[in-house]
């Protein structure tokens, strides 16, 4: 695998909002990354937390459970909780698992 398709994730936190860019791959050698990334923002309930995949280039279904663990989590606590820019083959993952709609704004 070369550099440009390590898993890397940027945090940005803006008012009401933070924002998690994902790029790279997302799989189960990365998926500790991502996890230990999002425990402590799981918990801030006062503000939006956003996943941005604008730049992510692949994702398995540990990627895919983390995703899931999160909007339950944040459900759970009544927090909202988005999925944007997904890249058109992993929009076509997450319609085919049915979980396109609890992740996006309509």
């Amino acid at each position: 695998m070369n550099q440009n398709e390590k898993f890397q994730l940027r945090t940005e936190t803006q008012e009401g909002r933070c924002i998690v860019y994902l790029s790279g791959e997302l799989d189960l050698d990365s998926a500790s990354q991502l996890r230990a990334a999002m425990a402590p923002l799981m918990e801030l309930t006062d503000r939006e937390l956003i996943l941005n995949l604008r730049d992510l280039k692949y994702i398995d279904s540990t990627g895919i459970g983390i995703f899931v663990s999160v909007l339950k989590a944040r459900h759970a606590k009544n927090a909202p909780f988005e999925v944007e820019a997904i890249p058109p083959g992993i929009r076509k993952l997450f319609d085919m698992t049915g979980i396109t709609s609890f992740l996006t704004k309509s």
